[in-house]
């Protein structure tokens, strides 16, 4: 599970993910990141906590699938919540194929889409 201080939760802030941040696309979902973004909302001097959202819509499948794939994809971003730079938000929209995918399929095209939005991959 995704500990509570990273997680998305304020529609300003999926706003700011997704129209100022870059984006990478996979088959199965599409990543927004917004790097090093400052958190008004956090009072003091440290970094905020790197945090992160899930959109999982209809599209993809009846509410006990979207459920699904939201618990797999908070799964996944757990482990890689520290690889990302602090105060960064990150968008991670679920696409139609994803109800149907399993685990490790989610699993490569989140690692494709993070390593590429922080310069490990080409287009």
């Amino acid at each position: 599970m995704l500990p509570t201080e990273n997680r998305l939760r304020r529609r300003e802030d999926f706003a700011t993910a997704v129209r100022r941040g870059r984006r990478a696309g996979r088959p199965l979902l599409v990543v927004h990141l917004r790097s090093g973004a400052t958190d008004p909302h956090v009072p003091g001097e440290s970094a905020p906590p790197t945090r992160a959202g899930f959109v999982v819509s209809k599209a993809v499948g009846g509410a006990v699938v979207r459920n699904t794939v939201k618990r797999r994809l908070r799964h996944l971003m757990r482990d890689r919540i520290d690889r990302l730079p602090p105060g960064s938000l990150v968008v991670v929209r679920a696409l139609p194929g994803a109800g149907d995918a399993d685990h490790g399929q989610l699993a490569r095209d989140l690692d494709a889409a993070l390593g590429r939005l922080l310069g490990g991959g080409a287009r």
